[in-house]
């Protein structure tokens, strides 16, 4: 499901005494992070933020938000998380945020046949793991590797998928 407003990270803790936040990335790190100027702190959009710096630490990123300049301001937003406006991405061709694809159908692109929805994202080393979950409630592990999909239409909520044979049978 295309959104317009995308998850970027959530605010852990502080860094310092000058209003650094510890934010766990939602995203692919710091490179990806750095492209943006304006964050929001809510998924509408309606709260914005100016994003002046972001580096990596250890397993967090470290923001500086204009305006949260102590120990005490940065306190104050643990617990939240920092969205980032859909169209100010830079994404490759053919890369899909996470975020859009869960709640995605999943169907075989030869028969039609519904085979489940996406419920979850487990990323791994070598290619993520989508958990998707059949008609019946069972959870489904599927390796997203390019061969076995077909097409993906986030647009329309909709994942086309060619398995191999018995990867969907119980």
């Amino acid at each position: 499901m295309t959104k317009q407003y995308l998850p970027l990270g959530e605010v852990v803790g502080t860094h310092g005494l000058r209003g650094e936040l510890r934010v766990k990335p939602l995203c692919d790190g710091t490179e990806f992070a750095q492209q943006f100027r304006q964050l929001f702190r809510d998924e509408s959009g309606t709260d914005a933020v100016r994003l002046l710096r972001v580096r990596e630490h250890k397993n967090v990123l470290l923001f500086v938000l204009d305006g949260v300049e102590s120990v005490e301001q940065a306190e104050a937003l643990r617990g939240e998380t920092l969205w980032f406006r859909r169209e100010d991405a830079q994404l490759d061709t053919g890369t899909v945020f996470i975020a859009e694809l869960l709640g995605c159908s999943v169907l075989d692109a030869d028969s039609g046949a519904a085979l489940g929805t996406i419920t979850n994202v487990t990323p791994m080393p070598a290619n993520d793991i989508w958990h998707i979950t059949d008609g019946q409630g069972r959870e489904l592990l599927f390796p997203a590797v390019s061969p076995m999909i077909d097409r993906i239409d986030t647009a329309e909520g909709v994942v086309y998928l060619r398995p191999v044979a018995g990867i969907f049978d119980s």
